[in-house]
């Protein structure tokens, strides 16, 4: 036998073991392909989206579904000017909804998971575990009481009934509990009620410093979560200047039976009203790579 045959053998067997994977090799393909229908289920209504704002009334439903159309600049014109401003005005109410909100949810969870995680006191596994169920509690059943206790307090309709209701917020605190026990050192604390820190004194110079990566995943769930609510403010108000986009959005596709060329401006309107959770993720990434690098240089 040859060199060169023996060769070209050697090469041949490599490439047939190359085509057999490995069985941990193997094992990785399935999970693989589920993440890529999930991606793949998740990004195909928001392409849809971006496509069709792009679309006029007329293109909308005459053209393919992911063809691009030519009336993306007529659908911002239109969007901008509908109701003289009535879409900014929408975006204005989401905003105060949402960063408002989040902002009071989040430092009251912050407060409540803190306290759980490092103080004793008599309750505390009770009041963990209701917390718990409330997690499992979907919103919607909530809606209903909510209302009525809105109702009775006459709040209905205003600014207040769709804030009040989303200061609290269980899954928050809990994750905020489970953050403060894995993030705040029980030595540090004992260590500086030792040097005669009051409590109040832990909580601003130690505590919170050391949360702030979960107080910023607790702020973007509880924004996200707001910006998004349909169902709440729905119920809660009937004055339109009050709308936040979700229900301004939707009166647009109620009123698009009569009218066809609102469906565009619903539709553009839908595309831009996801540009501020993106802006947001963006700048609330550098939080998250802040605290990698933190967790880093202590390694």
């Amino acid at each position: 036998m040859t060199a060169a045959t023996r060769t070209a053998g050697l090469s041949g067997k490599g490439a047939v073991a190359r085509t057999h994977l490995l069985p941990h090799q193997r094992a990785k393909i399935l999970p693989t392909l589920v993440l890529l229908v999930g991606a793949l289920y998740c990004l195909v209504p928001v392409a849809w989206v971006v496509v069709a704002a792009t679309k006029s009334s007329g293109e909308l439903f005459s053209t393919f579904t992911f063809a691009p159309g030519t009336g993306l600049l007529d659908n911002l014109r239109d969007l901008f000017a509908y109701g003289d401003g009535r879409f900014l005005l929408w975006a204005a109410n989401s905003t105060l909804y949402a960063v408002a909100g989040s902002a009071a949810s989040t430092l009251i969870s912050t407060l409540a998971g803190y306290a759980m995680a490092k103080y004793d006191f008599r309750g505390r596994t009770v009041l963990f575990y209701a917390i718990l169920a409330g997690v499992l509690v979907p919103g919607m059943t909530l809606a209903i009481p909510q209302y009525l206790i809105m109702s009775e307090t006459n709040l209905v309709g205003s600014y207040w009934s769709v804030l009040l209701p989303s200061l609290i917020s269980p899954f928050g605190i809990y994750l905020a509990r489970v953050y403060a026990l894995s993030s705040v050192p029980d030595a540090t604390l004992e260590a500086a009620r030792i040097d005669g820190a009051s409590e109040y004194r832990i909580l601003g110079s130690i505590g919170l410093p050391m949360m702030v990566p979960g107080m910023v995943t607790i702020f973007m769930l509880q924004f996200v979560g707001t910006w998004n609510n349909f169902l709440l403010p729905y119920i809660m108000l009937s004055d339109e200047s009050r709308f936040p986009i979700t229900v301004g959005l939707y009166t647009l596709l109620a009123k698009g039976s009569s009218e066809p060329a609102l469906y565009g401006i619903a539709i553009v309107g839908a595309a831009v009203s996801v540009l501020p959770l993106i802006a947001l993720l963006l700048f609330l990434q550098r939080f998250w790579r802040l605290d990698l690098l933190s967790g880093g240089l202590k390694g």
